[in-house]
Protein backbone atom coordinates (compact mmCIF):
# COMPACT_ATOMS: atom_id res chain seq x y z
CA UNK A 1 0.00 0.00 0.00
CA UNK A 2 1.26 3.41 -0.51
CA UNK A 3 -0.08 4.54 2.71
CA UNK A 4 -1.99 8.26 1.51
CA UNK A 5 -5.80 8.95 1.89
CA UNK A 6 -8.08 7.79 -0.28
CA UNK A 7 -9.38 10.50 -2.27
CA UNK A 8 -13.01 12.24 -1.63
CA UNK A 9 -15.12 14.39 -3.77
CA UNK A 10 -15.80 18.16 -3.32
CA UNK A 11 -16.99 21.13 -5.53
CA UNK A 12 -14.26 22.26 -8.26
CA UNK A 13 -13.44 25.86 -6.93
CA UNK A 14 -14.75 27.82 -9.82
CA UNK A 15 -12.04 29.94 -12.00
CA UNK A 16 -10.99 33.27 -10.93
CA UNK A 17 -10.10 34.46 -14.59
CA UNK A 18 -6.57 34.42 -16.47
CA UNK A 19 -4.85 37.71 -14.72
CA UNK A 20 -5.66 36.37 -10.96
CA UNK A 21 -4.07 32.36 -11.83
CA UNK A 22 -1.41 33.92 -13.98
CA UNK A 23 1.96 33.32 -12.00
CA UNK A 24 3.20 29.71 -12.01
CA UNK A 25 4.21 29.78 -15.62
CA UNK A 26 5.67 32.90 -14.82
CA UNK A 27 7.91 31.37 -12.26
CA UNK A 28 8.66 28.65 -14.69
CA UNK A 29 10.02 31.10 -17.23
CA UNK A 30 11.85 32.69 -14.77
CA UNK A 31 13.88 29.50 -13.46
CA UNK A 32 14.21 28.26 -16.70
CA UNK A 33 16.28 31.46 -18.01
CA UNK A 34 18.87 30.91 -15.84
CA UNK A 35 20.86 28.12 -17.02
CA UNK A 36 20.01 26.66 -20.98
CA UNK A 37 19.19 30.10 -21.92
CA UNK A 38 21.96 32.66 -20.47
CA UNK A 39 24.91 29.79 -20.72
CA UNK A 40 24.20 26.32 -22.42
CA UNK A 41 22.83 27.17 -25.72
CA UNK A 42 24.75 30.50 -26.09
CA UNK A 43 27.85 28.05 -25.24
CA UNK A 44 26.86 26.32 -28.27
CA UNK A 45 25.80 28.22 -30.95
CA UNK A 46 29.19 30.41 -30.09
CA UNK A 47 30.87 27.47 -30.54
CA UNK A 48 29.86 25.74 -33.15
CA UNK A 49 27.48 28.64 -35.27
CA UNK A 50 24.38 27.10 -36.41
CA UNK A 51 25.26 23.22 -36.49
CA UNK A 52 22.97 22.49 -33.54
CA UNK A 53 20.22 25.04 -33.22
CA UNK A 54 17.75 23.04 -35.62
CA UNK A 55 17.36 21.27 -32.08
CA UNK A 56 16.39 24.34 -29.94
CA UNK A 57 12.67 24.66 -31.12
CA UNK A 58 11.90 21.02 -30.56
CA UNK A 59 13.78 21.11 -27.60
CA UNK A 60 11.33 23.58 -26.21
CA UNK A 61 8.65 22.50 -27.39
CA UNK A 62 8.65 18.54 -26.14
CA UNK A 63 8.41 20.00 -22.22
CA UNK A 64 4.90 21.18 -22.56
CA UNK A 65 2.91 18.20 -22.83
CA UNK A 66 4.90 17.40 -19.68
CA UNK A 67 3.96 20.71 -17.76
CA UNK A 68 0.27 20.19 -19.07
CA UNK A 69 0.14 16.66 -17.24
CA UNK A 70 2.09 17.40 -14.22
CA UNK A 71 -0.27 20.60 -13.32
CA UNK A 72 -3.34 18.84 -14.82
CA UNK A 73 -2.92 15.99 -11.78
CA UNK A 74 -2.13 18.87 -9.23
CA UNK A 75 -5.23 20.78 -10.54
CA UNK A 76 -7.88 17.68 -10.30
CA UNK A 77 -6.58 16.32 -6.63
CA UNK A 78 -4.90 19.32 -5.62
CA UNK A 79 -2.11 17.16 -4.57
CA UNK A 80 1.56 17.41 -5.58
CA UNK A 81 2.60 14.95 -8.58
CA UNK A 82 5.21 13.49 -6.36
CA UNK A 83 2.67 12.11 -3.97
CA UNK A 84 0.99 10.63 -7.56
CA UNK A 85 3.92 8.79 -7.94
CA UNK A 86 3.88 7.81 -4.58
CA UNK A 87 0.23 6.41 -5.80
CA UNK A 88 1.65 4.85 -8.46
CA UNK A 89 4.38 2.59 -6.45
CA UNK A 90 5.73 3.63 -2.90
CA UNK A 91 8.95 2.52 -3.98
CA UNK A 92 9.23 4.47 -7.05
CA UNK A 93 8.14 7.39 -5.53
CA UNK A 94 10.87 7.47 -2.80
CA UNK A 95 13.56 6.39 -5.19
CA UNK A 96 12.09 9.05 -7.70
CA UNK A 97 12.65 11.45 -4.42
CA UNK A 98 15.98 10.13 -3.34
CA UNK A 99 17.60 11.22 -7.31
CA UNK A 100 15.75 14.42 -7.36
CA UNK A 101 17.33 15.48 -3.58
CA UNK A 102 20.67 14.08 -5.26
CA UNK A 103 20.69 16.37 -8.39
CA UNK A 104 20.11 19.26 -5.99
CA UNK A 105 23.11 18.84 -4.12
CA UNK A 106 24.91 20.79 -6.37
CA UNK A 107 22.26 23.77 -6.97
CA UNK A 108 24.68 26.33 -5.27
CA UNK A 109 26.78 25.93 -8.68
CA UNK A 110 23.69 28.50 -9.99
CA UNK A 111 24.78 30.94 -7.47
CA UNK A 112 28.42 30.25 -7.96
CA UNK A 113 27.50 31.46 -12.11
CA UNK A 114 25.76 34.73 -10.71
CA UNK A 115 29.33 35.24 -8.74
CA UNK A 116 31.10 35.23 -12.07
CA UNK A 117 28.95 38.26 -13.53
CA UNK A 118 28.86 39.94 -9.72
CA UNK A 119 32.41 39.67 -9.29
CA UNK A 120 33.42 40.82 -13.31
CA UNK A 121 31.26 43.57 -12.30
CA UNK A 122 32.53 44.74 -8.86
CA UNK A 123 36.18 43.36 -9.25
CA UNK A 124 36.61 43.28 -5.61
CA UNK A 125 38.47 42.24 -3.33
CA UNK A 126 41.50 43.73 -5.64
CA UNK A 127 44.37 41.29 -5.70
CA UNK A 128 42.00 38.02 -5.38
CA UNK A 129 41.68 35.51 -8.02
CA UNK A 130 38.48 34.60 -10.55
CA UNK A 131 37.63 31.73 -8.49
CA UNK A 132 38.22 33.12 -4.68
CA UNK A 133 36.17 36.77 -5.79
CA UNK A 134 33.31 34.73 -7.55
CA UNK A 135 32.84 32.04 -4.70
CA UNK A 136 32.63 35.59 -2.06
CA UNK A 137 29.73 37.13 -4.42
CA UNK A 138 28.19 33.82 -4.58
CA UNK A 139 27.95 33.43 -0.80
CA UNK A 140 26.71 37.21 -0.76
CA UNK A 141 24.29 36.88 -3.01
CA UNK A 142 22.52 33.85 -1.68
CA UNK A 143 22.49 35.44 2.06
CA UNK A 144 20.74 38.19 0.93
CA UNK A 145 18.46 36.46 -1.33
CA UNK A 146 17.66 34.11 1.34
CA UNK A 147 17.23 36.93 3.92
CA UNK A 148 14.88 38.42 1.59
CA UNK A 149 12.58 34.88 1.30
CA UNK A 150 12.58 34.66 5.10
CA UNK A 151 11.56 38.12 5.72
CA UNK A 152 9.06 38.06 3.40
CA UNK A 153 6.44 35.59 5.35
CA UNK A 154 4.55 34.84 2.37
CA UNK A 155 7.16 32.63 0.00
CA UNK A 156 5.51 31.55 -3.07
CA UNK A 157 4.12 35.45 -3.16
CA UNK A 158 8.37 36.65 -2.83
CA UNK A 159 9.31 33.83 -5.29
CA UNK A 160 6.28 34.89 -8.09
CA UNK A 161 7.21 38.84 -7.63
CA UNK A 162 11.04 38.45 -8.05
CA UNK A 163 10.88 36.36 -10.67
CA UNK A 164 8.23 38.64 -12.48
CA UNK A 165 10.44 41.43 -12.11
CA UNK A 166 13.45 39.53 -13.32
CA UNK A 167 11.55 37.73 -16.78
CA UNK A 168 10.40 40.81 -17.69
CA UNK A 169 13.67 43.03 -17.08
CA UNK A 170 15.55 40.59 -19.50
CA UNK A 171 12.88 40.31 -21.90
CA UNK A 172 12.87 43.77 -22.36
CA UNK A 173 17.06 43.96 -22.74
CA UNK A 174 17.45 41.14 -25.07
CA UNK A 175 14.79 42.73 -27.43
CA UNK A 176 16.41 46.06 -27.30
CA UNK A 177 20.35 43.92 -28.04
CA UNK A 178 19.01 42.34 -30.68
CA UNK A 179 17.66 45.58 -32.72
CA UNK A 180 21.24 46.50 -32.93
CA UNK A 181 22.31 46.89 -36.80
CA UNK A 182 24.81 44.89 -35.94
CA UNK A 183 22.85 41.89 -34.89
CA UNK A 184 19.41 42.26 -37.33
CA UNK A 185 22.50 41.61 -40.89
CA UNK A 186 22.69 37.85 -39.21
CA UNK A 187 19.33 37.35 -38.25
CA UNK A 188 18.50 35.73 -41.97
CA UNK A 189 21.31 33.53 -41.48
CA UNK A 190 20.17 32.66 -38.02
CA UNK A 191 16.95 32.02 -38.98
CA UNK A 192 17.64 29.77 -41.78
CA UNK A 193 19.84 27.25 -39.57
CA UNK A 194 16.65 27.25 -37.15
CA UNK A 195 15.37 24.83 -40.05
CA UNK A 196 18.32 23.04 -41.32
CA UNK A 197 21.27 22.06 -39.64
CA UNK A 198 24.19 23.66 -40.84
CA UNK A 199 26.66 21.02 -41.03
CA UNK A 200 29.59 20.12 -40.98
CA UNK A 201 29.97 22.47 -37.66
CA UNK A 202 32.78 25.60 -38.48
CA UNK A 203 34.60 23.95 -35.69
CA UNK A 204 35.84 20.79 -34.41
CA UNK A 205 33.47 18.99 -32.65
CA UNK A 206 34.77 18.47 -28.95
CA UNK A 207 33.61 15.11 -27.48
CA UNK A 208 33.64 16.60 -24.11
CA UNK A 209 30.71 18.87 -25.50
CA UNK A 210 28.45 16.05 -25.45
CA UNK A 211 26.96 16.82 -21.92
CA UNK A 212 26.45 20.48 -22.79
CA UNK A 213 24.57 19.76 -25.20
CA UNK A 214 22.58 17.32 -24.14
CA UNK A 215 21.80 19.59 -21.15
CA UNK A 216 20.71 22.76 -23.42
CA UNK A 217 18.22 20.36 -25.23
CA UNK A 218 17.53 18.91 -21.77
CA UNK A 219 17.22 22.51 -20.11
CA UNK A 220 15.42 24.17 -23.25
CA UNK A 221 13.20 25.13 -20.82
CA UNK A 222 13.25 24.32 -17.27
CA UNK A 223 13.91 20.61 -17.96
CA UNK A 224 15.01 17.52 -15.30
CA UNK A 225 13.36 17.74 -11.69
CA UNK A 226 12.97 21.60 -12.23
CA UNK A 227 9.70 20.99 -14.28
CA UNK A 228 7.66 18.78 -11.35
CA UNK A 229 8.18 22.01 -9.45
CA UNK A 230 5.27 23.31 -11.58
CA UNK A 231 2.82 21.60 -9.11
CA UNK A 232 3.80 22.80 -6.25
CA UNK A 233 3.52 26.56 -7.62
CA UNK A 234 0.36 25.40 -8.51
CA UNK A 235 -0.90 24.22 -5.25
CA UNK A 236 0.65 27.33 -3.89
CA UNK A 237 -1.60 29.11 -5.94
CA UNK A 238 -4.41 27.60 -5.21
CA UNK A 239 -5.30 26.40 -8.56
CA UNK A 240 -8.29 24.30 -9.37
CA UNK A 241 -8.94 21.29 -6.36
CA UNK A 242 -5.51 22.90 -4.88
CA UNK A 243 -7.69 26.00 -4.09
CA UNK A 244 -9.07 23.94 -0.82
CA UNK A 245 -5.76 24.17 0.48
CA UNK A 246 -6.02 27.28 2.01
CA UNK A 247 -2.84 29.76 2.60
CA UNK A 248 -0.15 29.85 -0.09
CA UNK A 249 2.62 29.30 2.07
CA UNK A 250 3.03 26.20 4.06
CA UNK A 251 0.91 26.17 6.77
CA UNK A 252 1.54 27.34 10.04
CA UNK A 253 0.23 24.32 12.81
CA UNK A 254 -0.35 20.70 12.29
CA UNK A 255 -4.04 20.70 12.00
CA UNK A 256 -3.84 23.59 9.37
CA UNK A 257 -1.41 21.06 7.40
CA UNK A 258 -3.23 17.56 7.70
CA UNK A 259 -5.96 20.09 6.03
CA UNK A 260 -3.74 21.31 3.05
CA UNK A 261 -3.08 17.12 2.60
CA UNK A 262 -6.27 16.09 1.85
CA UNK A 263 -6.66 14.66 -1.20
CA UNK A 264 -9.68 15.96 -3.57
CA UNK A 265 -11.38 15.26 -6.91
CA UNK A 266 -13.96 17.32 -8.32
CA UNK A 267 -17.69 15.73 -7.56
CA UNK A 268 -18.68 16.62 -11.66
CA UNK A 269 -16.82 17.37 -14.71
CA UNK A 270 -18.28 20.98 -16.12
CA UNK A 271 -17.06 24.35 -17.55
CA UNK A 272 -14.91 24.90 -14.89
CA UNK A 273 -12.86 22.32 -15.30
CA UNK A 274 -12.49 22.63 -18.91
CA UNK A 275 -11.87 26.55 -18.20
CA UNK A 276 -8.83 25.51 -15.96
CA UNK A 277 -7.46 22.96 -18.21
CA UNK A 278 -7.31 26.06 -20.73
CA UNK A 279 -5.61 28.04 -18.32
CA UNK A 280 -3.08 25.41 -17.53
CA UNK A 281 -2.75 24.89 -21.22
CA UNK A 282 -1.84 28.99 -21.57
CA UNK A 283 -0.32 29.53 -18.47
CA UNK A 284 2.27 26.27 -19.16
CA UNK A 285 2.74 27.89 -22.42
CA UNK A 286 3.75 31.26 -20.96
CA UNK A 287 6.70 29.11 -19.72
CA UNK A 288 7.42 27.39 -22.73
CA UNK A 289 7.17 29.91 -25.29
CA UNK A 290 8.41 32.65 -23.16
CA UNK A 291 11.37 30.79 -22.56
CA UNK A 292 11.90 29.97 -26.29
CA UNK A 293 11.86 33.67 -27.26
CA UNK A 294 14.54 34.19 -24.34
CA UNK A 295 16.61 31.01 -25.72
CA UNK A 296 15.98 32.68 -28.84
CA UNK A 297 17.11 36.38 -28.46
CA UNK A 298 20.44 35.19 -26.36
CA UNK A 299 21.53 32.62 -29.50
CA UNK A 300 21.36 35.10 -31.65
CA UNK A 301 23.26 37.27 -30.08
CA UNK A 302 25.51 34.47 -29.34
CA UNK A 303 25.80 33.96 -33.10
CA UNK A 304 26.21 37.75 -33.91
CA UNK A 305 28.30 38.72 -30.98
CA UNK A 306 30.26 35.91 -29.75
CA UNK A 307 30.87 33.47 -32.76
CA UNK A 308 33.04 35.62 -35.08
CA UNK A 309 35.30 36.07 -32.01
CA UNK A 310 35.50 32.23 -30.67
CA UNK A 311 33.70 33.76 -27.45
CA UNK A 312 31.95 31.23 -25.01
CA UNK A 313 31.01 30.40 -22.23
CA UNK A 314 33.15 28.69 -19.98
CA UNK A 315 34.86 28.05 -16.04
CA UNK A 316 35.08 31.36 -13.54
CA UNK A 317 33.82 33.33 -16.67
CA UNK A 318 30.41 31.42 -17.32
CA UNK A 319 28.11 34.52 -16.91
CA UNK A 320 30.93 37.23 -18.02
CA UNK A 321 31.54 36.75 -21.96
CA UNK A 322 27.67 37.07 -22.50
CA UNK A 323 28.08 40.82 -21.73
CA UNK A 324 29.38 41.42 -25.01
CA UNK A 325 24.89 41.15 -26.04
CA UNK A 326 23.99 44.73 -23.72
CA UNK A 327 27.40 46.37 -24.65
CA UNK A 328 27.50 46.37 -28.30
CA UNK A 329 24.10 47.78 -27.76
CA UNK A 330 24.50 50.51 -24.57
CA UNK A 331 28.69 50.50 -24.69
CA UNK A 332 29.87 50.05 -20.64
CA UNK A 333 26.61 50.84 -19.34
CA UNK A 334 24.95 47.87 -21.24
CA UNK A 335 27.52 45.75 -20.12
CA UNK A 336 27.36 46.41 -16.26
CA UNK A 337 23.77 46.08 -17.05
CA UNK A 338 24.04 42.88 -18.33
CA UNK A 339 26.41 41.43 -15.23
CA UNK A 340 23.44 43.04 -13.17
CA UNK A 341 20.22 40.81 -14.88
CA UNK A 342 22.87 37.92 -15.24
CA UNK A 343 23.66 37.50 -11.48
CA UNK A 344 20.04 38.49 -10.70
CA UNK A 345 18.65 35.52 -13.21
CA UNK A 346 21.36 32.86 -12.19
CA UNK A 347 21.10 33.90 -8.28
CA UNK A 348 17.02 33.56 -9.17
CA UNK A 349 17.31 29.77 -10.07
CA UNK A 350 19.11 28.98 -6.38
CA UNK A 351 16.49 30.44 -4.29
CA UNK A 352 13.54 29.42 -6.17
CA UNK A 353 15.06 25.68 -6.48
CA UNK A 354 15.78 26.23 -2.50
CA UNK A 355 12.28 26.98 -2.15
CA UNK A 356 11.04 24.40 -4.13
CA UNK A 357 13.25 21.58 -2.58
CA UNK A 358 11.99 22.53 0.80
CA UNK A 359 8.80 22.32 -0.64
CA UNK A 360 9.41 18.71 -1.98
CA UNK A 361 11.00 17.34 1.13
CA UNK A 362 8.62 18.77 3.52
CA UNK A 363 5.52 17.29 1.37
CA UNK A 364 6.94 13.84 0.89
CA UNK A 365 8.24 13.26 4.37
CA UNK A 366 4.95 13.88 5.74
CA UNK A 367 3.45 11.50 3.12
CA UNK A 368 6.14 8.90 3.54
CA UNK A 369 7.26 8.93 7.80
CA UNK A 370 3.99 9.05 10.08
CA UNK A 371 6.07 10.84 12.63
CA UNK A 372 6.88 13.67 9.93
CA UNK A 373 3.64 14.08 9.56
CA UNK A 374 2.63 15.31 13.08
CA UNK A 375 5.61 18.13 12.63
CA UNK A 376 4.12 21.57 10.99
CA UNK A 377 4.76 21.32 7.54
CA UNK A 378 5.93 25.02 7.67
CA UNK A 379 8.62 23.72 10.45
CA UNK A 380 9.74 20.85 8.50
CA UNK A 381 9.96 24.16 5.43
CA UNK A 382 12.43 25.73 7.36
CA UNK A 383 14.46 22.49 8.51
CA UNK A 384 14.79 21.64 4.48
CA UNK A 385 15.20 25.49 3.46
CA UNK A 386 18.21 25.57 6.13
CA UNK A 387 19.66 22.04 5.36
CA UNK A 388 19.83 22.90 1.54
CA UNK A 389 21.30 26.04 1.72
CA UNK A 390 24.01 25.05 4.07
CA UNK A 391 24.55 21.93 1.63
CA UNK A 392 24.76 24.51 -1.10
CA UNK A 393 27.41 26.43 1.04
CA UNK A 394 29.48 23.46 1.42
CA UNK A 395 29.62 21.91 -2.14
CA UNK A 396 29.64 25.50 -3.93
CA UNK A 397 33.49 25.52 -3.69
CA UNK A 398 34.48 21.90 -5.16
CA UNK A 399 34.36 22.62 -8.70
CA UNK A 400 33.46 25.41 -11.42
CA UNK A 401 30.35 26.22 -11.97
CA UNK A 402 29.56 24.80 -15.41
CA UNK A 403 30.64 21.46 -14.16
CA UNK A 404 28.41 21.34 -11.53
CA UNK A 405 25.80 22.69 -13.06
CA UNK A 406 26.15 19.69 -15.75
CA UNK A 407 26.08 16.99 -12.89
CA UNK A 408 22.93 18.53 -11.82
CA UNK A 409 21.59 18.50 -15.60
CA UNK A 410 22.59 15.00 -16.33
CA UNK A 411 20.97 13.44 -12.86
CA UNK A 412 18.33 15.72 -13.64
CA UNK A 413 17.76 14.16 -17.54
CA UNK A 414 18.00 10.13 -15.69
CA UNK A 415 14.75 11.21 -13.57
CA UNK A 416 12.94 13.26 -16.70
CA UNK A 417 13.03 10.05 -18.83
CA UNK A 418 11.45 8.22 -15.66
CA UNK A 419 8.77 10.44 -14.48
CA UNK A 420 7.55 11.28 -18.27
CA UNK A 421 6.18 7.64 -18.59
CA UNK A 422 4.51 7.41 -15.20
CA UNK A 423 2.98 10.62 -16.30
CA UNK A 424 1.66 8.74 -19.33
CA UNK A 425 0.70 6.09 -16.59
CA UNK A 426 -0.92 8.59 -14.17
CA UNK A 427 -2.53 10.66 -17.28
CA UNK A 428 -3.77 7.46 -18.95
CA UNK A 429 -4.84 4.66 -16.07
CA UNK A 430 -4.83 5.54 -12.64
CA UNK A 431 -6.56 9.47 -13.42
CA UNK A 432 -9.38 7.61 -15.07
CA UNK A 433 -9.46 4.95 -12.46
CA UNK A 434 -9.74 7.31 -9.72
CA UNK A 435 -12.22 9.40 -11.26
CA UNK A 436 -14.11 7.64 -14.40
CA UNK A 437 -17.03 10.06 -14.83
CA UNK A 438 -14.78 12.81 -15.44
CA UNK A 439 -13.77 13.90 -19.21
CA UNK A 440 -9.78 12.66 -20.00
CA UNK A 441 -7.41 14.82 -21.30
CA UNK A 442 -7.67 15.54 -25.06
CA UNK A 443 -6.19 13.03 -27.00
CA UNK A 444 -3.77 15.34 -28.51
CA UNK A 445 -2.34 15.86 -25.24
CA UNK A 446 -2.12 12.12 -24.51
CA UNK A 447 -0.69 11.37 -27.52
CA UNK A 448 2.35 14.39 -27.29
CA UNK A 449 2.69 13.84 -23.49
CA UNK A 450 3.77 9.71 -25.25
CA UNK A 451 5.60 11.64 -28.31
CA UNK A 452 7.77 13.23 -25.56
CA UNK A 453 8.74 10.16 -23.47
CA UNK A 454 9.86 8.57 -26.64
CA UNK A 455 11.63 12.41 -27.00
CA UNK A 456 13.66 11.71 -24.29
CA UNK A 457 14.46 8.01 -24.48
CA UNK A 458 16.04 8.97 -28.15
CA UNK A 459 17.73 11.45 -26.20
CA UNK A 460 19.25 9.18 -23.43
CA UNK A 461 20.05 6.28 -25.28
CA UNK A 462 21.63 8.96 -27.90
CA UNK A 463 24.03 10.38 -25.01
CA UNK A 464 25.09 6.41 -23.88
CA UNK A 465 26.20 5.61 -26.81
CA UNK A 466 28.27 9.33 -27.31
CA UNK A 467 29.73 7.92 -23.67
CA UNK A 468 30.42 4.63 -25.17
CA UNK A 469 32.05 5.74 -27.94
Amino acid sequence: MNGLRPFRRRPLPPFPGYLKALGPGIVWLALAQGSGELIWWPYIVARYGLAFLFLLVPACLIQWPVNYAIGRYTVLTGESILRGFLRLNRGFGIALWILLAVSFLWVGAFASAGGTALASLVDWPTGWSDRARTILWAYASMALLLGALLLSHRFYRFIEWFMWVASLGTLAGLVLACAHPAVLATLPSFLGGLLRPQWPPPRPWDPDDATRLLTAITFAGLGGFWTLFYSYWLRAKGAGMAGHLGAAAPAADAAASAAQEEPLLPERAGHDLRRWQRFLLFDSGVGVVGNLATTLMTCLLAYALLFPRGLYPEGYHLAVVQSEFFSVRFGGLGRILFLIVAAAFLCDTWIGTMDSVARVHADVCRAVFPRAAAVPSRRLYYIFLACGSALTVVTLPLGEPGALILLTAVIGFVGTVVYTWALVYLDRIVLPRLAPDLEPAGSASRNLLVLSGAAYTILAVLYIAALVR
